[in-house]
C-alpha cells in the first residue's frame, strides 16, 4: 500500500473540502425528473443568447467533480451544464434495461430526456466529455443532434489495448477506512494521474467522494467499444484529446488512427498527463477547449 500519510492529513482534507463546496456554491442545482428518475444537473456562468451552452459529462466512478479544476475558467466564457450522470453521485439509478438491452440505453435516455427539458430539445449545445463519459458523449451527439462541435478526453469506447501496468485494487473489500483509502489512493496513482505532484488532496477527496457515489457499472461498457460508430455517424468537428501517460489507450497511434483521413477531426495528445488529463494538465486543456469551442 502506497503511503497515505501527506493526503489523509485532516487539514489538507479539509481544504479539498472547502475547495469543493465553494465551487458547487457557483452553481445551481436543478434536479429534473425523467421516467421518474431524478438527474442532478449544475450550471455554472449565465444563459448567453450568443453561443450555445456547454455540457461536461465527467468518467466512470466520477461526478461533475471530475471537471472542478476546469470550471471557473470555461465559465468564464460559457454557460456550463454539468450532470451527475445516472447512477452516479447526486443523480438516481437509471431505470434497468429491457431485455436484450444495453444498461447504457436507459442512462442515457434519462441524461438526454433531462438535458432536453433544462436547455430544450431543438437547443444547438456543444459537449464535451472524459473517459466513460466520452463514450456517452458520443452516442449523446448521435442520438440527440443539435450537438454543434464535440471534445472528448481520454474517451472510452475506442476498443484497442489498454496499457494498465500495475492492478486495481477493490477497495470495497477494505477492512476499515484506512485500508479503504489506501486502496483508493493507490487507484488514483495507477489510473488516473501520471504526475505524482498531480496527486493532492482536492483530487483524492473528488476520487474518494465520487468512487462512493457510484452505484453504475460503466466499465464493461466502456470495454465493449462503439465510440468509433458513433464518431462516423457525427458530421461536426471532433476534438480528440488524450495525456501522453493515459493508461487506458495508446494515445499517439490511437489519435492518429481516429484523425486519419477525417479533416472534421483534430487530435492533441498532453506530453506528460496521464488519464485524468483536464485535472492534471488544466491551463493546457482549459485552453485548448476554449479555442475549439469558440
Amino acid at each position: 500500500m502506497p503511503d497515505t500519510s501527506s493526503l489523509f492529513d485532516p487539514t489538507a482534507d479539509a481544504n479539498a473540502q472547502r475547495l469543493i463546496a465553494r465551487l458547487d456554491g457557483l452553481s445551481t442545482h436543478h434536479d429534473v425528473v425523467h421516467d421518474g428518475r431524478r438527474v442532478r444537473w449544475r450550471r455554472f456562468g449565465q444563459a448567453s443568447a450568443q453561443r450555445p451552452p456547454l455540457v461536461l459529462l465527467h468518467g466512470g466512478h466520477g461526478s461533475w467533480m471530475h471537471w472542478l479544476c476546469n470550471i471557473e475558467a470555461l465559465s468564464a466564457a460559457r454557460t456550463l451544464w454539468l450532470p451527475d450522470m445516472p447512477g452516479f453521485h447526486d443523480s438516481d439509478e437509471p431505470m434497468p434495461p429491457a431485455a436484450g438491452q444495453s444498461p447504457l440505453e436507459p442512462a442515457l435516455d434519462a441524461l438526454a430526456g433531462s438535458l432536453d427539458g433544462l436547455v430544450g430539445a431543438q437547443s444547438p449545445i456543444d459537449l464535451a466529455g472524459f473517459s466513460f463519459g466520452g463514450l456517452v458523449a458520443s452516442k449523446l451527439a448521435q442520438r440527440r443532434g443539435q450537438v454543434r462541435r464535440l471534445a472528448l478526453l481520454g474517451s472510452a469506447g475506442h476498443g484497442t489495448k489498454r496499457r494498465m501496468a500495475v492492478q486495481m485494487i477493490n477497495w470495497r473489500e477494505a477492512r476499515d477506512r484506512l485500508e479503504e483509502r489506501s486502496a483508493l489512493l493507490h487507484n488514483l496513482r495507477a489510473l488516473m494521474l501520471h504526475d505524482p505532484a498531480a496527486i493532492d488532496a482536492p483530487a483524492f477527496a473528488i476520487h474518494d467522494l465520487s468512487c462512493h457515489g457510484t452505484r453504475f457499472r460503466s466499465k464493461e461498457i466502456s470495454m465493449t467499444g462503439g465510440l468509433q460508430a458513433a464518431l462516423d455517424s457525427y458530421a461536426g468537428p471532433v476534438l480528440l484529446l488524450w495525456g501522453e501517460h493515459d493508461v487506458t489507450a495508446d494515445a499517439r497511434p490511437l489519435v492518429a488512427q481516429l484523425t486519419a483521413g477525417r479533416t472534421q477531426r483534430e487530435g492533441v495528445v498532453i506530453d506528460g498527463a496521464g488519464h485524468w488529463v483536464q485535472y492534471e494538465r488544466p491551463v493546457e486543456v482549459n485552453a485548448l477547449l476554449l479555442r475549439f469551442f469558440a
